[in-house]
């Protein structure tokens, strides 16, 4: 379908591309922002279109595009522009998507680890940003379960009492969680690059059949985040996880794990779209009592 955009937001978007905009299509932009499919000098663009504040948000967002290139593990789009201003925007190269099938899967397992081998300086990342429509905090912390209990678990599980859409009990097995943390977190591993919101969703097929990562919410972390992540919400094949963990074996109890590291994901969920996502939150809360 063919899009409008405002005079402003025309006007940024060619000065920051350098060339008038010839065609302007809307597509599927996810949960947070519309974007748009535009044609500038011949070459296609994705842009994603925000709201007067949005500009942070995007810088954020290509930031951790850049982090997650840099390992050179999986495809990543490239950034182009960043619009500020009251008409931020976040400009992509365009990837034409293809067909998923069994290389896919294996490729996309290899590259994950490849990716999470790669590591970071620390628990945290040097820039906060956002998971969903939801503020990600990542000054660094000493030790993962100390990052994953304070900067990940608390602060939502408080935000979404005072809010209203966690209820007390729920609460309380969240807390009796995050103290049992340094046992439940299994042997220390050293910080794995994330891409941090790791549904079906953010990983595309382009037409080569190669996997390409979008929309993270990068920190680094415990590399069974984005693994648990992947299963909490389905879409990823059994060859994937297998290629993965004949890359990078996992730790022993890593299964016991997953709703550990679904936590976080299910707050997020708790906190965005509200209470219908609060008794998944307390079953995996409750699975460490």
């Amino acid at each position: 379908m063919v899009a409008e955009l405002s005079g402003a937001s025309t006007r940024a978007i060619e000065a920051a591309l350098g060339g008038p905009l010839e065609s302007c299509t809307a597509i599927a932009g996810g949960d947070s922002h519309e974007a748009v499919r535009v044609r500038v000098s011949g070459r296609d663009v994705f842009v994603k279109l925000g709201h007067p504040g949005d500009a942070e948000t995007f810088v954020a967002e290509a930031d951790g595009l850049a982090w997650l290139r840099e390992a050179d593990a999986l495809r990543i789009p490239e950034v182009l522009a960043i619009g500020d201003g009251d008409t931020p925007f976040l400009a992509l190269a365009w990837i034409d998507a293809g067909q998923t099938g069994a290389a896919f899967d294996e490729r996309l397992g290899r590259g994950l680890a490849t990716l999470h081998r790669c590591g970071a300086p620390s628990f945290g990342h040097v820039r906060d940003n956002v998971c969903g429509r939801v503020a990600q905090a990542n000054a660094p912390r000493p030790d993962w379960p100390t990052f994953y209990g304070e900067q990940r678990l608390l602060p939502l599980m408080r935000r979404a009492l005072d809010e209203g859409t966690l209820d007390r009990a729920t609460a309380r097995a969240l807390e009796a969680v995050i103290a049992g943390l340094p046992a439940l977190c299994g042997k220390a591993e050293p910080p794995a690059r994330l891409h941090g919101d790791l549904w079906a969703g953010n990983a595309m097929c382009d037409r080569e059949g190669q996997p390409v990562l979008i929309d993270p919410a990068v920190y680094g972390g415990h590399r069974e985040v984005d693994l648990a992540m992947m299963r909490l919400f389905g879409g990823f094949s059994p060859r994937c996880f297998a290629a993965y963990h004949e890359s990078f074996p996992l730790a022993p109890g890593a299964s016991e794990r997953v709703a550990l590291y679904q936590l976080y994901p299910l707050l997020v969920h708790v906190v965005m779209f509200g209470s219908g996502w609060t008794d998944a939150l307390r079953r995996a809360a409750l699975s460490y009592r």
